[in-house]
């Protein structure tokens, strides 16, 4: 597809975390860009503001121009649940999904795809934001906003393409990359694999996919992963804690913010007062020490599989090691949000139960004398009953849970499953504690007054459960 005729673009679903990536490339190539999509509010109305795009909050075929060139949409959407698409394609108009029009711009340059269960949007974002300190002027597409860019997407004229590269509904078989990181295999998405043997064979196939001459970064810890590896023909570099790796994480230290009496932490809002310290050996070679702003040994990983490839492609060590440093992450991944009569209140956006386990243990590493309340909003009918038990057991490291109704977003509107029994499990593992508060204004109202300086309230969740701690900070 030759963009330089494209002169008008369309997309239906707008307000999606990848796709509005797309809508600033195209903006800044000089293309304008309107769409449509729901009234809910997400963290990706900011991004399209600040663009000045025009976007209507309701689907209705009177909102397509006249004169579209292009019309891009949303995965979520189709003939059978969304008007605009069905006028579209009655007016014969060029359409592309969101994951197509990402691959057409990925393939044509060296592009670095990050995919994985977990850790994608922080990885690629911190791949993406290294890449542009060393000077090398990458393009990228990220599934959530980068806070240092204040938006998605990077614009670059370097060779370089970062994307973040998700495997639902196999989006992965549209992209050709030249280099891989495989951040983790846990089973998700059971709407679109009904297996985990059907979910790691989409990783297989990705992998299969790199050529010789390219390669694949994996952490090395996991069972699952290195049996992914095998099936790359390129050269396969595994980071991780374990000594046989190539790439070695060892003195992991976390460092908490500093307390300005015996029981209070210093207000940390810009998390300048907390970060992690870690050494790298690649081989023999010691790459020296590195630090993070981000939490969490999760994140470790992630930095080490950034400098596992940025080793491999030869950069200046000491701009990554800077550039890591600087680093302070994406909206919605344990987002310091405010307070609330001394409550400390944060938005994560993790939503499968490995994510959740490694979000609320970090937050008790940071916290430990804290009342940890967490406020759940379950992703997706089908996911939250395929993992049900596995959700269950997710909130060890939280006092409180409240769980809201399932989110269940434009793929799916009923299930076989409700809040009610994920409450129902947690509390036969754990006596009261949890409830079900079935929507965003109803947690707020049960926690706006009950809480203090003694409080941690975390949302987390896929769907729009940061209003929670949007709305108990005014």
């Amino acid at each position: 597809m030759d963009l330089s005729k494209i002169k008008n673009v369309y997309v239906i679903g707008i307000k999606g975390s990848g796709i509005v990536g797309i809508v600033e490339i195209l903006t800044k190539m000089g293309i304008f860009v309107s769409g449509s999509d729901v009234p809910e509010k997400f963290f990706t109305d900011e991004i399209l503001q600040k663009l000045d795009i025009k976007y209507f909050e309701e689907f209705s075929e009177k909102n397509i121009p006249e004169n579209v060139d292009l019309i891009l949409y949303s995965t979520a959407y189709n003939a059978e649940n969304n008007i605009e698409f069905n006028a579209a394609k009655e007016r014969d108009v060029l359409m592309m999904s969101y994951p197509e029009i990402l691959g057409e711009l990925f393939n044509q340059k060296y592009g670095i795809a990050v995919c994985g269960t977990h850790g994608k949007t922080t990885t690629s974002a911190m791949m993406a934001f290294v890449l542009q300190a060393v000077g090398v002027s990458p393009t990228a597409v990220i599934g959530s906003r980068v806070k240092q860019w204040g938006g998605n997407a990077l614009v670059g004229t370097g060779e370089y393409f970062v994307i973040e590269a998700d495997e639902y509904q196999n989006k992965l078989r549209l992209y050709e990359p030249k280099g891989v990181i495989l951040t983790s295999v846990d089973w998700d998405h059971p709407d679109t694999y009904p297996t985990l043997n059907e979910y790691k064979k989409a990783f297989t196939d990705f992998v299969a996919k790199i050529p010789k001459t390219g390669f694949l970064v994996v952490w090395g810890d996991s069972i699952d992963t290195n049996e992914i590896a095998k099936y790359c023909t390129a050269k396969v570099i595994k980071y991780g804690f374990g000594e046989d790796n190539d790439v070695v994480i060892s003195n992991f230290k976390f460092h908490p913010p500093r307390r300005t009496n015996q029981n209070q932490m210093s207000n940390d809002q810009n998390d300048e007062l907390k970060y992690q310290s870690f050494d790298v050996m690649y081989k023999k070679e010691n790459l020296g020490s590195f630090q993070i702003k981000l939490i969490g040994k999760h994140n470790v990983l992630n930095a080490g599989a950034v400098i596992a490839v940025c080793h491999k492609l030869n950069l200046d060590m000491e701009k990554v090691r800077e550039a890591l440093k600087d680093f302070s992450g994406t909206s919605r991944r344990f987002e310091m949000i405010g307070q609330r009569n001394g409550a400390i209140l944060i938005d994560d956006y993790g939503h499968h139960p490995e994510e959740i386990k490694a979000t609320l243990k970090a937050t008790r590493e940071i916290y430990p004398d804290k009342n940890i309340i967490a406020v759940f909003h379950p992703h997706s009918y089908s996911r939250t009953e395929a993992l049900l038990q596995d959700f269950a057991q997710s909130f060890d490291d939280a006092d409180r849970v409240i769980v809201l109704d399932i989110y269940g977003s434009a793929r799916e509107n009923t299930g076989n499953v409700s809040s009610e029994d994920l409450v129902k499990l947690i509390n036969k593992y754990n006596r009261g504690k949890a409830e079900y508060i079935a929507t965003i204004d109803g947690a707020v109202e049960s926690l706006q007054d009950k809480i203090s300086d003694t409080d941690i309230v975390l949302a987390i969740g896929a769907g729009n459960v940061f209003e929670v701690v949007k709305k108990l900070k005014f």
